[in-house]
């Protein structure tokens, strides 16, 4: 779980340097709290994920078919945008400025991140 957390945190932070209207972590002053801000960060991500991602996915099926699996990116977008709700009502620096453009690149950079990193990273499994 703690890899997951690092990998959806390393991703969260290139999606942020790449897409120019994220931001995550800029108004912490020290390395500390910014770094902290962003494991919190992907942390709420991975519970989004784990909890709303599967019904989104669900009640969106007819457009990933007919999109042939691109819609994909807007749930995604979708679930940046309510890990940005959840993030500002705990007070983490984290936001975005549009949703199409900035969320969907996001969403993208983030994909692209974390499947590159899981490649690289073997799961070990603890049977």
């Amino acid at each position: 779980m703690l890899i997951k957390v690092g990998i959806n945190a390393v991703a969260l932070w290139v999606a942020a340097l790449v897409v120019q209207g994220v931001r995550l972590g800029e108004d912490a002053s020290k390395l500390s709290t910014r770094l902290l801000t962003i494991v919190l960060v992907a942390a709420v991500f991975g519970i989004v994920n784990a909890v709303v991602k599967p019904i989104a996915t669900f009640f969106s099926f007819p457009a990933i078919v007919l999109t042939l699996g691109l819609f994909t990116f807007v749930v995604n977008a979708f679930m940046l945008q309510i890990t940005e709700w959840v993030c500002h009502g705990l007070g983490l620096d984290f936001s975005i400025d549009h949703f199409f453009w900035n969320a969907v690149m996001a969403a993208l950079v983030i994909t692209l991140v974390s499947m590159l990193l899981n490649f690289l990273l073997p799961e070990h499994d603890n049977r």
